[in-house]
């Protein structure tokens, strides 16, 4: 009986997006590895298997093909109005940033294109801002779809893995959860190791919960120990406790847009071995989150991507405030929705509207895409909301499907019995916002925003429905959709430098320590600073991992 290395020239932690392309390109450069992660094989890839495979890139052939002018400089105007660094700590999260900007203006693509990523042609247009240019906000679509989603993102770095595996380079090691790195205090405080419990095997299915029933321990030895084992969004009690507190009291109900196995766990081991864990406040967390009526983890949760048109309303059914429309800023919308006392809210829109604005954020959302199959694509374009659409409009809890305005809000009260509607107050909104559609220009700034977007080509071709009434019943029936909060991504994480290293309370690396994904911030212990541009987590996935590869593999 043979039994699996205990010692290689570097041990990657967590077997997602980042670790496989660290490891990948470890292969690369002929060194040994031990991949290690606590969930089962059926797990691979992590969370970005499940992800809508978007990607940020500036200045793109996809881009210019859509009319788009794009640069550098309007990104990284964007990138910095977002982020609005302001502490101390920003420090490598800025020189990450302007890192990371070269690279998705740079080789980014011809990198992913030289592996067989592609991309859909239409350009999305995420985290749009609406208030001034240098304040939060993508000024022009930058949200790439890679043809085949999230699976489509692994696939090139999981086969690299494999060949590795093949050829004696890689050794997976699933089930083994790591709960210490090994520190040589005599070697000037280096990590050289890991230790750990080893889980009984698992028949869970991708995503699905495994059993943490502990069959043995393990050590593993190398000189260099990188960290990719994800944040901390399926962990609410986590999130809870680092919730900042600019945004109020942390919400006792949460969706979870993440496997319960994204627990943060590593970034305490890290943290024990010396390492600095900085903006753990920072979060990217949803609002248009509904409850997936097929789940596949506890409290599993799917975003709505929508597009501008429908009407936002918070819990009590008072109008959200203009720039705050679908699409625009999530965390202005998250901490505005906070402030009401409640924690959802309620778009209200027509079957014109869902048809063409309604998206939902995962692979398996989107088999068309993911699929790689032209024959569905094609359906998007033509009359009828896409398949998994029309799927939770059925059989989603959080719908309401009705013909007329009274029965809607009737529905809508029933479905949240808690609240009072202000109904009377709702039906003065829609009026209002109906009779502003009867000319080619308003006072309305959602309805100019609307019509501002269709100014773009692939708005208008498949993301912004014509300006309408809600009331009109060609347009219906009328839908009213209760919305969740929904966990999502970790912004801070483990100080690293510009060569992946982990950087300890001093300000000096903790030698044979390295981070990069989520666990880093996906760089530097928080690129995005406070806000994401969307598009950003994937590629920040590709970078960190790649910058950590790289360095470890010039290291030895």
């Amino acid at each position: 009986m043979s039994y699996p290395p205990t010692e290689a020239d570097v041990i990657v932690v967590g077997a997602g997006l980042a670790g496989l392309v660290a490891t990948a390109e470890l292969v690369d450069a002929g060194k040994r590895v031990l991949l290690v992660d606590q969930e089962p094989a059926a797990s691979l890839g992590g969370q970005a298997w499940w992800s809508f495979g978007g990607l940020f890139l500036i200045d793109s052939p996809e881009q210019r093909r859509m009319g788009v002018k794009d640069s550098l400089e309007l990104a990284s105007q964007d990138w910095h109005g977002s982020a609005g660094f302001d502490r101390e700590e920003d420090a490598w999260p800025k020189r990450w940033a302007e890192a990371y900007l070269d690279f998705a203006a740079g080789e980014k693509r011809a990198w992913l294109h030289e592996k067989g990523v592609r991309f859909f042609p239409v350009v999305g247009w995420a985290e749009r801002g609406g208030y001034t240019a240098l304040e939060h906000g993508n000024s022009v679509p930058r949200f790439h779809i890679t043809w085949g989603t999230g699976p489509g993102v692994l696939e090139p770095f999981i086969n690299r893995v494999r060949e590795g595996v093949q050829a004696g380079l890689v050794t997976a090691l699933h089930r083994h959860r790591v709960e210490e790195l090994i520190v040589d205090s005599a070697g000037g405080g280096a990590v050289v190791g890991v230790r750990g419990s080893r889980l009984a095997e698992s028949n869970a299915a991708r995503g699905e919960a495994s059993s943490r029933d502990v069959v043995g321990d393990f050590e593993l030895r190398a000189p260099a120990v990188i960290v990719t084992s994800g944040g901390i969004g399926g962990n609410h009690d986590l999130v809870r406790e680092q919730w900042p507190k600019r945004m109020g009291t942390p919400p006792a109900s949460l969706l979870s847009g993440v496997p319960a196995h994204v627990d943060g766990l590593m970034l305490g081991v890290a943290e024990k071995a010396g390492a600095r864990l900085i903006n753990g406040d920072r979060m990217w967390h949803y609002t248009e989150g509904i409850t997936n009526w097929n789940p596949v983890w506890a409290a599993h949760g799917i975003r709505i991507l929508p597009g501008p048109s429908s009407l936002w309303l918070d819990a009590t059914g008072k109008r959200l405030p203009g720039p705050l429309f679908p699409g625009f800023d999530t965390l202005g919308t998250l901490e505005h929705i906070l402030q009401t006392g409640y924690e959802h809210s309620w778009f209200v829109l027509t079957q014109k509207i869902i048809e063409k604005e309604f998206a939902l954020s995962g692979s398996e959302q989107n088999p068309d895409l993911t699929g790689k199959d032209l024959k569905l694509l094609a359906k998007r374009v033509t009359p009828g909301a896409p398949g998994p659409v029309e799927a939770f409009k059925e059989k989603g809890v959080d719908f309401v499907v009705a013909n007329t305005l009274p029965e809607l809000l009737a529905g809508m009260q029933e479905l949240s019995p808690e609240v009072a509607l202000d109904v009377e107050r709702i039906e003065r909104e829609i009026t209002a916002r109906d009779r502003e559609v009867d000319n080619d220009f308003s006072k309305d700034a959602q309805i100019n925003a609307i019509r501002q977007a269709r100014h773009y080509r692939g708005d208008k071709l498949i993301r912004v429905a014509s300006p309408h009434k809600l009331l009109d019943p060609a347009a219906g029936p009328l839908i009213a959709v209760k919305l969740h909060i929904l966990t999502r991504k970790s912004l801070g994480g483990i100080e690293t430098d510009l060569s992946a290293r982990a950087l300890g309370s001093d300000g000096q690396p903790v030698p044979g320590l390295y981070a990069a994904g989520e666990a880093s911030g996906f760089g530097g212990g928080g690129v995005h600073g406070y806000r994401s541009l969307e598009g950003t987590f994937l590629g920040g996935c590709l970078f960190s991992g790649r910058v950590a590869g790289r360095a470890v593999a010039a290291a030895l």
